[in-house]
């Protein structure tokens, strides 16, 4: 269940009730006159099942009244209520397979914006991932997919194709470029330092590595799994199982895939670097295909529901 907590101009109140009422799949109404102050006006509050949500909230932004008022949107961990078992047995469809595409939108605009926060998450992941690589330490290649935020603005551009944002399709691209050129720059930088204190050497970096030698190698199973988790994550984003996004973070390898091309770089090993680029854009491009094409088909299977 969501719950909305709504503030309506007095002149807007009557319509929004009608609205709330004659959609299915909502329940425990309340209308506080005159109970708003900034902006004036008054508020209503009303639970709706998840599965109704998304078209609530459209025709409330139909009438303008995130402009002349304000929607705000919570989930309802726990609701002890045979109105609100019934309302979710009315709406069509599964709470679990709806999605909500302003908190969709919402969501993924926060996560692709390119911030110090973002920069400095990705700089350190590719930077805890170059030592990985150099000392074949596959823990630490794993604690450097886990802390790299880039899947973010990769959600943001599968959802702004999928909506036809072309202004956050912009923002998230411009994340990940900027994004990955500071962190496979600094990489560098810090390539350098470690060699010249004795930590990174050419022949760590050209040993067999048996646990990272994947990452500047790429091929068909690296595509099939970066398109496995891109399904996975998008799945996690849009049913609201965030936890799921952990493992989608270590099942694909762009931020080792960076951290490889910056430190094969500084050590001139240009075939590795290639590689590791490849490795990088394959990923990228399965994470982002998948994306769209698990949005598309949300889309298309929720218009299809009774």
């Amino acid at each position: 269940m969501l719950h909305l907590r709504l503030i309506t101009p007095a002149e807007k109140t009557d319509a929004v009730v009608r609205l709330i009422e004659k959609t299915v799949g909502t329940t425990h109404l309340v209308v506080l006159p005159g109970a708003a102050r900034n902006p004036t006006g008054d508020v209503v509050m009303c639970d709706v099942a998840r599965e109704a949500g998304d078209e609530l909230i459209g025709a409330l932004r139909e009438s303008g009244l995130d402009e002349t008022g304000s929607i705000a949107v919570e989930n309802i961990d726990l609701s002890l209520s045979k109105r609100a078992d019934k309302a979710e047995e009315e709406a069509p469809g599964e709470g679990a397979d709806a999605v909500l595409w302003e908190h969709l939108a919402d969501a993924t605009h926060e996560e692709s914006t390119l911030s110090i926060t973002y920069i400095a998450f990705i700089t350190l992941a590719t930077m805890i991932a170059a030592c990985g690589v150099v000392l074949d330490n596959a823990i630490l290649i794993v604690g450097a997919m886990a802390v790299g935020p880039e899947f973010g603005p990769l959600a943001a551009f599968s959802t702004a194709i999928v909506q036809r944002h072309p202004k956050l399709a912009l923002r998230s691209l411009i994340a990940l470029l900027v994004g990955f050129a500071v962190a496979m720059l600094v990489t560098v930088g810090f390539s350098y330092f470690m060699d010249s204190v004795n930590l990174f050497s050419a022949e760590q970096l050209d040993a067999t590595r048996p646990n990272t030698n994947f990452i500047y190698r790429p091929d068909w199973f690296s595509f099939v799994v970066a398109v496995l988790a891109g399904c996975a994550g998008t799945l996690s984003l849009t049913s609201a199982k965030s936890g799921a996004l952990v493992g989608v973070a270590i099942s694909v390898t762009t931020v080792p895939a960076a951290a490889n091309a910056a430190v094969a770089f500084s050590f001139n090993e240009y075939k590795q670097a290639w590689g590791s680029t490849e490795q990088l854009l394959l990923n990228l491009l399965g994470i982002v295909l998948a994306g769209t094409l698990t949005l598309l088909f949300q889309k298309w299977l929720w218009r299809k529901r009774p």
